[in-house]
């Protein structure tokens, strides 16, 4: 086993000493000798380890679920070649689960002056910022009996972003949005849109659009197409509370909803609409606003990969107060939160004339599946009948909760993870036809 630091060169030479008065009669000398001077000679030769100048670079982000790699680059300024056993060593969440232990050993040679590059494979399974640890450096001499060791710095942050699993709906929501824009077809005109051109009537177009003046000046029918106001103002508030820690499958709610907010800021930017956003419990966690269409989707991705739920309940009447600032006219709100009765009823319906006096809004929440595998499941003993019906009683509420916002004019999406992003869009793009957007 190799020795390290000044630890070795002190016992090595103390057992050299050891040797050398030794009685050689006993053939004790003649063996331990020449080996701790060959343990001596090694450490003497062994190329300093605090002298290595350490540098990374790589990608600071990548999403959650994506592997990544960091390179550390190893110079030696001494005049002894470097043979070094190295881990790079960094926080548990940062690695694929089963890697660390290989992924984070490196073994190098760097010649005397020069310089060699390792690299370091990451996945991180969390998300937010991931630091790296201490490098650790095992410098062997060429015999490899003894080495030098010691910890260096070379900070470096990784950080992950959220995966945006929702991504695979773009595609199919942007092409209803050109049809709403009236590239592909006509659209139904709402109060909202605007006039965009002429075109040939068509088999199945709406006989409202047939502009007749148009249509006496040539000698086929023309209607009219129309397309959505753009340059609209849309706020995304993200909940953070206590509802949003809560887990549906392996992961919290709060992870549904980035998702669903990634997928619509990317359609409402594709659609020429402005998007903020925020994310408050008690206290503001992170606002995003008055970027431009090419920043925003960089923006809050950043800004999400840093929010964890809080198990406080959220002040709605700080949440309110701070969204309004934020959109002082006429915008499409789109709250994020849960369908909690108690917290709708006793907070959240005080401020929703605040709310609705100017504004659009929606309200998404995230719905647990299992409620409806429960209130299905066969009751066969007493624990099933107590279990279906306490899920029953959890539907129940969140359908009445959800009707008594819908009666004061909130659009509401109760939805569960792995389809909320898409209905979301799909209300977005609804609102936008009907002209309410």
């Amino acid at each position: 086993m190799a020795l390290t630091g000044r630890t070795a060169l002190i016992a090595a030479l103390g057992a050299l000493l050891v040797g050398c008065v030794l009685p050689s009669w006993t053939g004790v000398g003649v063996v331990v000798l020449p080996l701790l001077a060959a343990v001596a000679v090694d450490l003497v030769l062994a190329a300093p380890v605090r002298r290595l100048v350490l540098e990374r670079s790589g990608e600071p982000t990548v999403r959650l679920g994506e592997a990544t790699t960091v390179d550390l680059l190893v110079a030696n300024p001494s005049g002894r070649p470097l043979r070094a056993r190295i881990r790079d060593a960094w926080y548990p969440s940062a690695w694929a689960p089963g890697t660390a232990a290989t992924a984070s050993r490196h073994t190098v040679t760097v010649p005397a002056g020069e310089r060699r590059r390792l690299t370091t494979p990451l996945a991180p399974t969390r998300r937010g910022d991931h630091h790296s640890g201490k490098v650790t450096v095992r410098s062997l001499g060429p015999l490899g009996l003894a080495g030098r060791q010691a910890n260096l710095d070379a900070p470096w942050r990784i950080r992950a972003l959220p995966p945006f699993t929702s991504r695979k709906h773009l595609p199919s929501r942007l092409a209803r949005l050109r049809e709403l824009d009236g590239r592909t077809s006509v659209l139904t005109r709402g109060q909202g849109t605007e006039f965009d051109s002429l075109r040939e009537y068509l088999p199945g177009d709406d006989v409202r659009s047939i502009d007749w003046r148009a249509s006496a000046r040539r000698s086929t029918v023309a209607v009219r197409t129309w397309r959505p106001e753009r340059d609209r103002h849309v706020l995304i508030v993200l909940d953070t509370g206590r509802t949003s820690a809560g887990r549906v499958g392996n992961a919290p709610r709060l992870d549904a909803a980035l998702d669903a907010a990634l997928l619509l800021t990317a359609l409402a930017t594709k659609a020429g609409d402005r998007v903020d956003l925020l994310a408050h419990d008690r206290h503001r966690r992170a606002a995003v606003a008055g970027r431009s269409p090419a920043e925003v989707l960089p923006a809050f991705t950043d800004a999400m990969a840093l929010l964890e739920p809080a198990l406080i309940e959220t002040d709605l009447r700080a949440l309110t107060s701070t969204a309004l600032r934020m959109a002082p006219h006429r915008s499409l709100i789109v709250l994020l939160t849960g369908l909690d009765a108690h917290q709708i009823q006793e907070h959240l319906l005080p401020q929703l004339p605040l709310l609705t006096k100017r504004h659009e809004l929606v309200l998404a929440s995230v719905s647990d599946p299992r409620l409806d595998e429960m209130a299905r499941a066969p009751r066969t003993t007493v624990e099933d009948v107590y279990a279906a019906a306490a899920a029953e009683q959890t539907r129940t509420d969140r359908r009445r909760t959800a009707d008594l916002l819908t009666r004061r004019g909130i659009t509401v999406l109760d939805a569960p993870p792995e389809s909320i992003a898409p209905a979301l869009s799909d209300t977005y793009l609804a609102l936008k036809a009907a002209g309410r957007l």
